[in-house]
């Protein structure tokens, strides 16, 4: 057999770059960039280089395996599957329908079939003990589209390709690839911004890869984002107002001074780590930016104050205008426009419809946070899992 070519994509992570595999007789040769791929442009990561160490791992499954006693054995796809939906019945009529709980992790959202489907089972199973990565993660985005955008599924990202000042918080996107705003070879578009003379700033407790690549990289003192955050706003709202760009008409006004009392550069500064000087040469460089983008990702989210800082964060680029406008904070356009698909459905989003059996703590979107879930296996008692 002659070496083959086929063009794939990496499944890995939401970059989702293209990738040319290059085989012969069923064994790798190579895992390289796809040069022709639109959007990643021949670039990948080590973990895509990895896929064939997935692929030829001797421990990989190749088989459904079912524990019979202390063994495991090997068994067909049809009987695999004839014995979970079984099981599935049988715990389900026993116990009832809150028993079963379903947890789903990435890459489920990178896989079509998955997505496609997964629905379609857990709405059959029917239970409400439904758990995925997003609670753990990027549950703080939702919340604030949700409550600022009308649909907890329209989430704004930075317009990274033609920004002059990229701001980021608690995020490490030349190693994610940008999560949340999928950007492959974040280090080439890094140095495009500076190739035309814009500016990259890292504000993280850490020094990431990013921080290594950005123009300035500041400490904060962990948990303490919010402070920084509403130490810029007081500035705009009470030093640098007459600089401040008239708000969009749809944007509902509300009182900017009252959110921001008292949390000036200095306050913050005693909190962050970050000197009450450099807290107002940013609130001014972001304002005088010919555009600039906020961009807040999983650091800010996994912390006390994380709801709060996501949507601190969108408040930053509207009052500073650079929400819905090109090199700002912009929504974009996909090839299936979900959140318009579910609207029309009447589904936007919701919080607190239920809440967990153990500790009553609240859904959003359907599902219960995952820090619950060990709990809601081991506490008996009526919808125990």
């Amino acid at each position: 057999m002659t070496i083959q070519t086929h063009k794939r994509t990496c499944s890995l992570c939401e970059a989702t770059c293209g990738i040319a595999v290059q085989h012969e007789n069923g064994r790798i040769l190579s895992i390289k960039g796809d040069k022709d791929d639109p959007f990643s442009k021949g670039y990948i990561c080590p973990k895509a280089t990895a896929l064939q160490d997935l692929h030829e791992d001797p421990d990989r499954l190749r088989q459904p395996m079912i524990r019979r006693g202390d063994d495991w054995q090997e068994v067909s796809w049809d009987e695999a599957l004839d014995f979970t939906a079984r099981e599935l019945m049988r715990i389900r009529d026993q116990y009832g329908r809150d028993a079963v709980a379903s947890y789903l992790g990435n890459p489920n959202v990178h896989n079509y079939g998955n997505m496609l489907f997964g629905p379609m089972l857990l709405k059959a199973i029917g239970s409400k003990n439904k758990f995925s990565a997003t609670s753990v993660d990027q549950l703080p985005h939702h919340m604030a589209s949700l409550q600022m955008l009308g649909h907890q599924l329209l989430q704004p990202v930075a317009d990274i390709d033609r920004t002059d000042f990229l701001i980021i918080m608690g995020g490490n996107p030349l190693a994610s690839n940008g999560s949340m705003m999928t950007v492959p070879d974040f280090r080439g578009r890094i140095k495009a911004i500076q190739a035309r003379g814009g500016r990259v700033l890292v504000i993280d407790p850490r020094v990431t890869e990013t921080a290594k690549v950005a123009d300035e990289h500041w400490f904060i003192r962990p948990g303490q984002d919010i402070q920084l955050l509403l130490a810029v706003l007081h500035v705009w709202v009470h030093e640098l107002s007459a600089q401040l760009p008239a708000l969009p008409d749809y944007v509902t006004p509300t009182d900017l001074s009252a959110i921001c009392a008292g949390m000036t550069p200095e306050h913050a500064a005693e909190r962050t780590g970050i000197s009450a000087e450099a807290i107002r040469r940013l609130a001014g460089d972001w304002l005088s930016a010919k555009s600039a983008s906020g961009y807040g990702r999983m650091g800010l989210s996994v912390q006390q104050y994380g709801g709060l800082c996501q949507w601190l964060i969108m408040l930053l680029n509207i009052v500073s205008g650079n929400f819905d406008r090109e090199g700002g904070l912009m929504l974009s356009h996909p090839a299936v426009d979900l959140p318009a698909i579910l609207a029309a459905r009447g589904s936007r989003g919701n919080f607190n419809r239920y809440q967990s059996r153990v500790r009553g703590l609240p859904e959003f979107g359907g599902e219960l946070p995952v820090s619950v879930l060990g709990e809601e296996i081991l506490t008996p008692g009526e919808g125990q899992v």
